[in-house]
């Protein structure tokens, strides 16, 4: 049976009161995750309702198609109101907490009515009654935003609230921000309550949540030039990062919840509607909970380094983060690495786009409409979500083609590799016996021969391995710092510079090979060698052996398990020397004694003596394994030098990690037409009113969440079938997806959350459209 995890990374733009919407397919997403996992482990937790219906499709997969797969959201990044959306998807998935709560936060609470600012209501009412004439005017006037752009039947319900808006406190939000912060929070300890705590994401593996957020104030921030040398320039782009690794002894949480809330509130403080946040609403928030926010100056360091430094951690407010970056792409392409393959992976980057028509702001209105509300609605809530986002997809798809580019480069490389090291080592006496002395000495040889048989090339190679080592040691130490510097090029110039002082000038000898002072460095600080020969090893397991019908699944699969044991010794180097006060302390001076950092980091990390005891663990794995396994594992291990020496100046990388092809996919309402045509326009009632629709009508809610849900459905099934080898056939995907649809029907028909009509008319949909 092929095994294959399908990795999401989640991206969730903004769009106002479209949050509804995208929280109907974050729930999907979560739901197929939690399928997953009961698949993978059927008595550990009891499934029902749609989540039983995603698990038939997996196992029908399996049986069907030969494939095994698992559903792992593990990176999820988000703005403004997808943002909210991504802190508590990522919260459930690795805590194990239920999203059910969300769902009541946004169908009850999502309300202007619930939201506004009690100072801002209208106290009786004849209040600003100079102002009821403005307010009847602006409304009924003919061809008026709220005739122009909300459905005959709602315009009664968005008048009145509208008009009680207008009426309200002018020339200050409107909305309540601790009102607001508060309503997070409870959500966040109900889903607490009510979830199951087991982790959507196997034991040890990481979890990335980024939410952008817009600093108004900014912070300063060191830009290097020619002339002059540095210039200082004010950032306001500010993403708040949240990484955990699943299962983690002790348990590791994925934070204080009270971070969580200052998250979701600071990248959803809609410009105007809410105030911008500060951090003393969140102290108050804890405050008023009884709530212990004891990492409190950490995270604060860890998020707004420079306001920490400079004492105005106070005075910082934080606005939506849309302003700015409002599809975070990047950030969910960097949180790619350290996340090497156990096996087969399928990596997709996903983004929810709720409204991908291309006519904007415009769609429903003729220009000469657009005046005082329209021009402050459209271009707050609309204009920045329909900019562009071909630079990054553009990104992403470069690197596929790089990491095919390089699987294609090792596959023609794997003939001469493996006849050099057969040369090598096939006559070789208790070849398979293996000690610690005798891997050593194989691992010296081969390394060796690798250096001779590139020749010339070999400069190249210790070269980049020089520079991607110095370029970790000085990411390190900025981490270390947590000053908020994020260019490590000075801090690796500094221990260049030292290194040089200290003789080594010079990478190669009179041989051609690396010199006795490269040698000891590498050994003493290149653990990105010893993860991309593990990791090379992982891959063999997931995508050459895996198909030899000689060597039993169980082997396989023990391997894996032994090979990422290993790996966590080298990456738990890193974080012991990072969990070391002493070590921020001497960061903090690496400008100054760049020689002290390399002597503690060669000494705290001890990479030789940890190499005993990877390759100790290394010995007995392959004590384990069958014959032919075990002769194939230590060959390809001792001949990763040839391989790391032609690729690695290409890559330039500290690990392979998952450096597989990525694909991107979209959800949105003109992706999913299984159901109803027509898209966006068709399907959703939050778009009315410049994207505010939902704020003013419980029927927009209650419509726009279940058609969220459905389409998110839709779109996860469509997935899962395209990451199958051979194409799913038609009927059987849309059999699956006609199960699934009735089960999330059923689901709200019992919860009573939406009108009986609304399901009624959907179901009679789904059973004429599909059988």
């Amino acid at each position: 049976m092929r095994q294959k995890e399908l990795r999401l990374a989640l991206v969730c733009y903004g769009g106002v009161s479209l949050a509804v919407y995208m929280h109907g397919i974050t729930k999907e997403i979560w739901h197929l995750a939690r399928a997953s996992r009961g698949f993978h482990h059927p008595h550990a937790v009891h499934l029902d309702g749609v989540a039983q219906a995603y698990r038939a499709f997996l196992e029908e997969i399996e049986r069907k198609d030969g494939f095994r797969l698992r559903i792992m959201p593990d990176i999820l990044t988000g703005a403004s109101a997808g943002g909210i959306n991504a802190v508590f998807l990522a919260q459930a998935i690795h805590s194990g907490h239920s999203l059910e709560p969300l769902t009541d936060l946004w169908l009850e609470n999502a309300d202007v009515s619930e939201l506004t600012d009690p100072d801002a209501e209208p106290m009786w009412r004849y209040a600003k009654f100079w102002a009821q004439p403005i307010a009847e005017w602006f409304l009924s006037r003919p061809g008026n935003a709220v005739s122009a752009t909300v459905s005959p039947e709602t315009r009664a319900e968005v008048r009145h609230k509208v008009s009680r808006f207008v009426r309200g406190r002018w020339f200050s939000p409107p909305f309540s921000g601790s009102r607001f912060s508060a309503m997070l929070f409870e959500a966040l300890k109900k889903m607490e309550a009510e979830g199951d705590e087991i982790s959507l994401l196997p034991p040890g593996y990481p979890i990335d949540l980024i939410v952008t957020a817009t600093d108004f104030r900014g912070h300063p921030q060191t830009l290097r030039l020619n002339s002059p040398p540095q210039v200082e320039e004010l950032e306001h782009r500010l993403p708040i990062c949240f990484h955990a690794r699943v299962g983690t002894d002790p348990a590791q949480p994925l934070a204080d919840p009270i971070e969580l809330v200052l998250a979701a509130r600071a990248t959803a403080s809609f410009p105007g509607a809410f105030p911008p946040l500060g951090v003393a609403e969140i102290d108050q928030l804890a405050a008023s909970e009884g709530h212990d926010w004891a990492s409190r100056d950490h995270f604060l360091r860890r998020i707004m380094p420079v306001h920490m430094r400079e004492g105005t951690i106070d005075e910082a407010a934080l606005i939506d983060g849309a302003v700015l970056v409002n599809a975070p792409f990047g950030a969910a392409l960097a949180a790619l690495r350290g996340r090497p393959a156990q096996r087969e992976v399928d990596r997709r980057f996903v983004y929810i786009d709720p409204r991908p028509d291309s006519r904007g702001i415009g769609a429903n209105m003729p220009a000469r409409e657009i005046g005082f509300f329209g021009a402050i609605f459209g271009s707050l809530s609309t204009i920045p979500r329909e900019q562009p986002i071909r630079d990054d997809l553009e990104r992403i798809a470069q690197q596929s083609r790089d990491a095919e580019r390089l699987k294609q480069i090792i596959m023609d490389l794997q003939g001469d590799i493996d006849r050099a090291v057969e040369k090598l080592f096939g006559y070789t006496f208790l070849l398979d016996r293996p000690t610690s002395k005798r891997l050593a000495g194989w691992r010296a040889k081969a390394q060796q021969a690798a250096a001779e048989r590139a020749g010339y090339a070999f400069g190249a190679y210790a070269l980049a391995k020089f520079d991607t080592i110095l370029d970790q040691l000085a990411r390190l130490t900025l981490k270390a710092e947590g000053e908020g510097r994020t260019d490590p090029a000075p801090v690796a110039a500094a221990l260049r510079a030292e290194l040089v002082a200290r003789g080594l000038d010079k990478l190669t000898d009179a041989g051609g090979g690396a010199s006795a002072a490269a040698i000891a460095f590498f050994r003493a600080h290149d653990t990105g060698f010893r993860i991309r020969r593990l990791q090379m090893l992982a891959r063999k397991l997931s995508r050459d052996w895996e198909l030899d019908p000689e060597i039993p699944d169980d082997a396989l699969d023990r391997a894996r398990d032994r090979l990422y044991a290993i790996m966590a010794l080298y990456y738990r180097a890193d974080d012991d020397v990072l969990r070391n006060p002493h070590f921020a302390d001497l960061a903090a001076q690496v400008s100054r004694k760049p020689g002290t950092v390399l002597d503690f980091l060669a000494t705290e990390r001890l990479l030789p003596t940890t190499d005993l005891a990877a390759e100790e663990l290394l010995i007995d794995a392959l004590e384990d394994m069958p014959k032919n396994l075990k002769r194939r594992m230590l060959l390809t291990y001792l001949g990763f030098p040839f391989y790391d020496v032609a690729t690695l100046p290409l890559t330039r990388r500290e690990g392979l990690d998952e450096y597989n092809p990525a694909r991107i996919d979209r959800i949105s309402p003109d992706d999913a037409r299984s159901i109803r045509e027509g898209g966006t326009i068709a399907t959703l009632r939050g778009i009315e009113f410049y994207n505010f629709g939902a704020f003013f009508s419980r029927d927009y809610r209650e419509n726009d969440y279940l058609w969220g849900r459905l389409h998110g459905a839709e779109r996860m099934l469509d997935l899962v079938a395209s990451t199958v080898g051979t194409p799913v056939p038609e009927p059987r995907l849309r059999a699956a997806k006609r199960a699934v649809f009735l089960a999330i029907l059923e689901e709200e028909e019992l919860t009573g959350r939406c009108q009986r009509g609304l399901i009624d008319q959907i179901r009679m949909e789904v059973r004429e459209r599909m059988g």
